[in-house]
């Protein structure tokens, strides 16, 4: 029923909770599990830092420490902060995919808005299956926050298995 099986993770309380079902139906139909990791560069200032220069700008350039990348640095600067964030997302999902050890995986680290990041892989990879976690935010909450969960399930062609944070495993 379920060759591949897609877990977008970003460590959160939810996305934990997801793990235990992922490695449930991975073991029960011997599927392969897709790691994924959303790189979210618009939460980061990146959209707007990357390919500009503020070095020579006067709110943005001269206070900025020599570590804070995006504002008030180069387009360089901002490159570099890219790359550790890639970095940063292949140890993550390495890592979260050596804690399914009995379980056939592979690993994934995207860039871009996420909900659109894991519809494209998931469309892209032939995957039956998304498994996610939830903040099990609800009413205003949740609309102000928004959902990355909530338009993966409205905008999917294939299930997805949304699991509370605060549930525990199958």
């Amino acid at each position: 029923m379920y060759d591949a099986i897609l877990y977008p993770t970003d460590g959160s309380d939810g996305s934990e909770a997801a793990f235990d079902h992922v490695r449930a139906l991975a073991s029960r139909f011997d599927a392969t599990v897709h790691v994924f990791y959303a790189i979210d560069e618009g939460t980061v200032g990146l959209e707007g830092a990357a390919g500009q220069d503020h070095d020579d700008s006067p709110g943005l350039g001269a206070a900025q420490p020599e570590t804070s990348p995006g504002l008030g640095k180069s387009h360089l600067r901002a490159e570099e902060f890219r790359e550790q964030l890639a970095e940063n997302g292949e140890a993550f999902v390495e890592n979260t995919a050596e804690r399914l050890a009995d379980v056939a995986t592979v690993t994934a680290v995207r860039h871009g808005n996420p909900h659109e990041a894991i519809l494209e892989y998931a469309e892209g990879n032939d995957i039956d299956v998304v498994v996610m976690g939830t903040h099990g935010k609800t009413g205003v909450e949740r609309y102000l926050l928004g959902s990355v969960t909530e338009k993966v399930v409205r905008l999917s062609d294939v299930p997805v298995v949304t699991v509370r944070g605060d549930e525990a495993g199958p």
